[in-house]
């Protein structure tokens, strides 16, 4: 649930515990207070374990006992990966927790001492006012099919890191001990190329085969393009070849390691897609989605799996919140600074929007003419960048009103934003 500022202070009653706990890797740090930052018993600090958690547990219910407390509200800040543990432990305890900004807790640590002073005593009292002043959100924990989905999406994410280092230690080898090698076969990660890379050999011993045995290694995996002037265009490349001749057995070795590894994360790649496929398969909504030209399933499955269930939201403003996509401006008296977006969201959902309203731009009518209008249009023209900003604020919308309300992507009722065509749709 997502709620506003005052609706946030107004949960925060006289009856009502507020504990602020620093997160750190192995030991938390909590102290408890009412809702005019009155302190109650002593800070405590407990471990990263079931333990742990069960003695905080047992700690707050013990002040709440001795000052009639009816309700607590736990506030942390979101450090690295460590604060999960606990949150899950207390969503599964039915204890009211959130999170506040550790920007905010940086900015406001000064306002009781005086002092720049950090630890993680003080640090717990500042999260702790900060959610009494009603400044901290309830985190979209993904449960679930959508806690899945956002595994599958970072397993994605590290495949593809591996691979690119995979990529470009073959390159490496490549460019030490066979340098001539792409000059015959365009990309090393062809099946031919790979056919061949897989017999492991240094161009001064491939020339020593036979061309019959070399021609039906090829034509194990590839048919087109695998003739007797490939592979005379192979030796006499390898014939010439200016290629490292010292190291040749560890050569050879490392080569077959990084072939494998390659093997090996492709067949992951291929699970995983499997995968994919099966968990958005359960989601409603997903193939209309899919229905817009120009989105693919990576996208639809990066964009759901970093905002969770779309029932959590209930306007799109939170999705662009979230994104970190709405404006700030700069403004005093009569001037009126350049206005920008605040990036303050999801890093990895603002990257993803980007990658995908360029081919939306390119391929879909709707969003090609949106572009055009905005960055052409008589009155306050926007920049190429601006525009592509205003596009993926409208995506965002699309996208909900699609999983939100069953609609169906309509390009029409897009280029009703557009005044000429809504005039022509009009008089039609």
């Amino acid at each position: 649930m997502h709620f506003n500022q005052n609706q946030r202070i107004t949960q925060i009653t006289s009856s009502t515990l507020i504990v602020g706990v620093d997160i750190a890797k192995f030991k938390h740090v909590a102290r408890a207070q009412d809702f005019r930052g009155v302190e109650f018993g002593k800070p405590i600090s407990f471990e990263n374990s079931l333990e742990g958690f069960e003695l905080f547990v047992n700690w707050f219910r013990k002040i709440m006992s001795e000052h009639g407390c009816e309700d607590v509200v736990v506030g942390m800040e979101p450090t690295g990966q460590y604060w999960l543990n606990l949150a899950h432990y207390l969503r599964e305890q039915t204890i009211v927790f959130g999170v506040v900004n550790p920007l905010h807790v940086k900015k406001s640590k000064e306002l009781d001492d005086n002092s720049p002073t950090k630890n993680d005593i003080k640090d717990a009292k500042v999260i702790a006012q900060l959610v009494k002043d009603g400044r901290y959100a309830v985190p979209n924990i993904p449960q679930g099919i959508y806690a899945e989905l956002r595994e599958a999406m970072k397993i994605r994410e590290h495949l593809s890191t591996d691979l690119r280092v995979v990529q470009g230690r073959v390159h490496n080898w490549l460019d030490r001990y066979f340098p001539e090698f792409l000059t015959v076969f365009k990309d090393w990660e062809c099946k031919s190329a790979i056919q061949m890379l897989s017999l492991n050999l240094l161009p001064h011993e491939l020339v020593k085969l036979p061309d019959e045995f070399l021609l039906g290694h090829l034509r194990e995996v590839a048919k087109r393009g695998a003739g007797l002037g490939r592979i005379t265009r192979l030796k006499s490349a390898a014939n010439r070849s200016v290629g490292i001749k010292q190291g040749t057995e560890l050569a050879k070795m490392e080569l077959q390691l990084l072939l494998a590894q390659y093997q090996l994360i492709q067949c992951k790649f291929a699970e995983l897609e499997m995968k994919l496929d099966q968990l958005l398969h359960q989601i409603p909504g997903v193939n209309h989605l899919l229905a817009i030209t120009g989105v693919g399933r990576d996208t639809v499955a990066g964009f759901l799996a970093e905002i969770g269930d779309i029932g959590n939201y209930h306007h799109p403003k939170q999705l662009i919140k979230l994104t970190g996509l709405n404006l700030k401006e700069n403004t005093s008296g009569k001037h009126k600074g350049q206005t920008k977006i605040t990036k303050r969201g999801r890093k990895k959902l603002r990257a993803l929007l980007f990658r995908v309203i360029m081919p939306l731009v390119a391929k879909n009518r709707a969003f090609k003419a949106l572009h055009e209008y905005y960055t052409k249009r008589p009155d306050n023209p926007l920049k190429k960048m601006q525009s592509l900003n205003a596009l993926c604020n409208k995506l965002i919308r699309v996208l909900f009103g699609i999983m939100k309300k069953g609609h169906e992507f309509s390009e029409v009722k897009m280029l009703q934003d557009i005044p000429r065509f809504n005039i022509l749709s009009t008089a039609a």
